[in-house]
């Protein structure tokens, strides 16, 4: 068959270990075949990064804001082991981060359902995509152990050096923690712009939740931000595409979601996005099935899988031993950057092929060929086998040959 034709490049993101060996056989399984694929390449693995001195990250984030459109490999944020096992001149910044500030970017994430795999919440039958706001918070708070009796004070410099607020934050009669995090309008506004967007772009719901009742101050600034913002530029698109926007405390939130049946964007702060994050992609089944989108708000997308480099089997791997890793997250990343490239470019063909490449995937698990990570989530396992990597990737070309056929 003719390959289908792309005329923009996708920004290609490579990365490390076995995320990275995975890369490759889809790239020559599932869509070089198919595909006159073109990428602009950057290589994030570290080796890479380590050589150029991270310069390679912030020039493929570059990139992405050239082309509009980016697939990422999973990498790895080095810690002092990694820093030892790579000899590392130091310890790079975690590459999605770096991406993340680059961009301005919200980081959207939802499950991939199969029949076979029950939610643990047995009333959820839709995906629930977090939206994490990734900047600020107690990710970049100042901290300091207190190690004896004194006052601890919340101070306020203006640019002309003069002192317009100071507040005791506590009086310390003995030792302890202090702590303090920040956030800014700017980025408070770019999240919301991107959720309302997000939310317009999948007509989804959106759920906003903080704890302002408690955080008269910071929550409340994202409160009042959201509301502004959808009053003034979103209410009517929304009324129009039939869907919901509405804030609620934190607490109410998560006992609405585990009481709803999904299917909506629940917008988080920082920290609770990350929490939620894990904890919807526990409940769905495993974070190899947790898709993962980069969202800046004037619409540049980055996808990537939402789970690590998957060490362990790497280490297996180098040892020649057969491995069973999980690509169906990367697969996606891959069909969500081709789709997103088809419907900016008028590209017909190329949404089909990234439709039609996720319906093999799903197909291959519902007809019971899985890695080994998702059998013991199977309830009947009498329906299914576990095969290596490959073979999986094998199986879904099978029937996306059948499917472009």
């Amino acid at each position: 068959m003719e390959k289908i034709r792309m005329t923009t490049p996708l920004v290609e993101m490579d990365g490390d270990e076995m995320t990275r060996i995975l890369w490759q056989m889809i790239k020559d399984e599932l869509l070089l075949p198919f595909i006159d694929l073109k990428t602009e390449y950057y290589d994030l693995g570290l080796v890479e990064r380590e050589k150029t001195k991270d310069k390679v990250t912030f020039d493929s984030a570059e990139a992405t804001k050239k082309y509009g459109v980016a697939v990422k490999c999973a990498t790895i944020t080095p810690n002092r082991q990694r820093v030892e096992e790579y000899n590392l001149s130091e310890m790079w910044k975690s590459p999605n981060g770096t991406i993340r500030a680059v961009l301005d970017g919200t980081v959207f994430r939802a499950p991939i359902l199969i029949d076979s795999i029950k939610p643990a919440v047995r009333n959820w039958k839709k995906p629930i995509t977090i939206a994490r706001h990734a900047y600020g918070d107690i990710y970049k708070a100042t901290e300091y152990r207190v190690p004896a009796e004194g006052k601890a004070e919340l101070v306020f410099t203006d640019k002309d050096g003069n002192e317009s607020f100071r507040e005791t934050v506590y009086d310390f009669e003995c030792a302890g923690v202090l702590q303090g995090s920040y956030n800014k309008d700017s980025s408070i506004r770019s999240f919301a712009h991107s959720c309302f967007q997000y939310a317009l772009n999948t007509k989804q719901d959106l759920w906003f939740s903080t704890k302002d009742t408690i955080s008269k101050q910071y929550d409340q600034t994202f409160k009042l931000i959201f509301q502004e913002i959808y009053e003034s530029d979103y209410a009517d698109k929304f009324k129009e595409a039939g869907i919901e926007y509405f804030y609620t405390l934190i607490d109410d939130a998560v006992a609405r979601v585990i009481r709803s049946e999904g299917g909506f964007i629940w917008a988080c702060k920082n920290y609770d996005g990350d929490v939620m994050s894990d904890m919807v992609s526990t409940a769905f089944g495993s974070l190899a099935m947790m898709t993962s989108v980069l969202v800046s708000p004037d619409g540049k997308f980055e996808y990537e899988a939402a789970h690590g480099t998957v060490t362990r089997h790497y280490y297996r791997y180098l040892k020649g031993e057969e491995t069973s890793t999980n690509p169906m997250a990367t697969i996606y990343a891959w069909s969500g950057a081709l789709r997103k490239r088809g419907e900016l470019d008028g590209l017909c063909d190329l949404v089909d092929f990234a439709d039609k490449l996720e319906t093999a995937c799903i197909q291959t698990l519902n007809d019971g060929v899985m890695t080994k990570d998702l059998v013991g989530l199977v309830e009947d396992k009498s329906s299914v086998r576990a095969v290596n990597s490959r073979d999986f990737i094998v199986a879904i070309r099978e029937r996306l040959e059948r499917a472009l056929a």
